[in-house]
């Protein structure tokens, strides 16, 4: 049977190869995919948070409320990003659709 860790671990290549795929693209919207790269760094955040509340306070990350927060805040950073970038991208779309003047008069 494949550990939590291990199913983490290998989650991982998924993540990076949706974001290579979507940095080469270039479609996505700047900063949404900027939130989409600190994903990355609430991953980098929440393994060496959950090492640590294992080793000082033997118990899992989720049971540490002040380490588990600031762990999540930087997944509400993250998800904040994506969202704000997404809807920028759909304002300048409305607002280019306005502007265009209609070719068919």
């Amino acid at each position: 049977m494949i550990s939590k860790d291990t199913l983490f671990i290998l989650s991982l290549f998924p993540y990076l190869g949706f974001l290579w795929f979507l940095t080469r693209s270039k479609q996505a919207p700047r900063l949404a995919l900027i939130g989409f790269y600190c994903t990355l760094l609430f991953v980098g955040v929440t393994i060496p948070a959950g090492i640590y509340t294992k080793l000082v306070y033997a118990a899992s990350l989720a049971n540490v409320d002040w380490l588990h927060g600031t762990a999540e805040s930087f997944l509400t950073l993250s998800n904040t990003l994506v969202v704000l970038g997404f809807r920028q991208a759909i304002a300048k779309s409305q607002m280019q659709k306005r502007i265009v003047p209609n070719k068919g008069w």
